[in-house]
């Protein structure tokens, strides 16, 4: 009796123990790929499940988040006949886990392989200043082929880079020396510029500048012939009205004569060496001269 309840226990013992270890929960983001008897049974997804002892067993857990695989640089030739080592980033996520089960062996392999051959192509077909300026072309070439041949395999590409484009190093030291010859030209062209607009602001300065002098210059004419033109004004105003008070007075010939004998000394004062003697100053001087010599008379 003893002897069979041990073996009881026993017995119930390995059963529990063999149902425990049945029990799975599958956890966020994985899935479990689930065999009976060697064929395909089912998927696991998230949650608790309970596997048949002996008869099925988990042939594979696949993870259902984004992955990526960063492979080697891989030698490509481009049109022109240069040899480059490209590096390729690819970004992938398994959506069917039964395809990426039994799809391919070494789907990993498979992808890598291919990419590689994949860029071989596309590069091949351009030059390599277009591989270096066509990152994004070659990168949606890439994904879209990429994707197409690894969707029965239960794999989809989300993207793929180009990590790094090595050109050998000889061309490396003539891109770099193309490059220093074109700053070199471009801060050619902006010192040009800029001595052109330092000419263009110095000329626009100077015709500034003479206009200013020119409108000043102009100005002082203006105001001197306009001070001008008042003193003369203001002389033949004052004339003018000498002449009106001469003629209120009503003045004889002899004051006449007389005022033309002042005006006439005042002319002779001056550095004229012929002058003109009118009649009438003639007539006056011989009168004047009568008068002077009937004086001296009456005093003998």
């Amino acid at each position: 009796m003893n002897t069979s309840m041990i073996v009881l226990g026993i017995v119930v013992l390995v059963a529990v123990f063999i149902a425990v270890r049945c029990i799975r929960i599958v956890q966020q983001a994985r899935a479990y790929v689930i065999e009976f008897l060697g064929a395909y049974k089912t998927t696991w997804n998230v949650g608790i499940h309970f596997k048949l002892p002996f008869v099925e067993r988990i042939a594979k857990v696949v993870s259902l988040k984004e992955q990526v695989a960063d492979f080697p640089p891989q030698p490509v030739i481009t049109k022109d006949n240069v040899t480059m080592q490209i590096d390729t980033v690819v970004y992938f996520q398994i959506t069917d886990p039964r395809l990426y089960t039994y799809g391919i062996e070494q789907p990993m392999l498979a992808i890598e392989n291919l990419s590689a051959t994949t860029l071989r192509n596309i590069i091949g077909d351009l030059e390599l200043d277009q591989c270096l300026t066509s990152r994004d072309i070659i990168n949606s070439k890439m994904r879209s082929i990429l994707d197409e041949a690894t969707d029965p395999w239960g794999i989809k590409v989300n993207r793929v880079e180009l990590k790094n484009i090595l050109p050998p190093k000889e061309i490396q030291n003539a891109m770099e020396k193309q490059m220093k010859a074109e700053r070199e030209r471009r801060e050619s062209i902006l010192r040009a510029e800029g001595e052109k607009r330092a000419a263009i602001l110095e000329a626009e300065g100077e015709k500034e500048s003479a206009i200013l002098r020119a409108d000043a210059k102009k100005q002082q004419q203006i105001l001197e012939a306009e001070g001008q033109a008042e003193a003369i004004l203001k002389v033949q105003t004052a004339t003018a009205e000498g002449i009106r008070l001469i003629n209120e007075a009503a003045p004889s010939d002899a004051v006449i004569k007389l005022k033309a004998m002042e005006a006439f000394s005042s002319a002779a004062n001056g550095q004229a060496t012929k002058i003109i003697i009118p009649s009438e100053i003639q007539s006056v001087a011989g009168l004047a001269a009568g008068l002077m010599e009937s004086v001296k008379e009456t005093k003998n």
